[in-house]
């Protein structure tokens, strides 16, 4: 129980910093001139965002269904 709370933890704590960044270099693209570019990051921060979910919801569906049979 003691190592699920360090962990945690752990993954706030590194959780943090790393989205603010994001925040940052998506502001400093926007306020460029160049438009084709900022808006190449930002759709490539929305596809390395959404892809974790997308396997873990099939990670999820698979066990799903192979508990259900």
């Amino acid at each position: 129980m003691k190592n699920r709370i360090i962990i945690a933890f752990l993954f706030i704590l590194f959780f943090i910093p790393s989205y603010s960044q994001c925040a940052m270099c998506r502001a400093v693209l926007e306020s460029s001139e160049n438009e084709g570019l900022s808006e190449g990051i930002n759709n490539g921060i929305m596809y390395l965002a959404f892809l974790p979910y997308v396997i873990v919801f099939f990670m999820i569906f698979f066990v799903y269904k192979k508990f259900k049979k």
